[in-house]
């Protein structure tokens, strides 16, 4: 059984994702009303940016709040840094 792991930030994460689900449905309408493809491409990707930003929001919360105490606040900076590779 796991136990339960909540952050302070998490509930602004699911609003995050809560939009970005909205935004898949609006698509997903665009594409049966046969809107423009380059109309539903803008939209897909305005999609895909927001799901990053709320994955990078997480990993970067993650790295502030649930590393131990032997990584140095630089580790957890160069962490960060690096992450956006993702």
């Amino acid at each position: 059984m796991s136990k339960s792991h909540v952050h302070a930030t998490h509930p602004a994460l699911v609003a995050r994702l809560k939009r970005a689900d909205g935004h898949l449905r609006a698509v997903i309408d665009m594409i049966e009303a046969g809107k423009p493809c380059l109309d539903i491409a803008q939209q897909m990707q305005a999609v895909e940016k927001a799901v990053a930003n709320a994955k990078r929001a997480l990993i970067h919360d993650h790295l502030d709040h649930c590393l131990d105490a032997e990584h140095s606040a630089a580790d957890r900076d160069e962490m960060k840094a690096i992450s956006r590779y993702l």
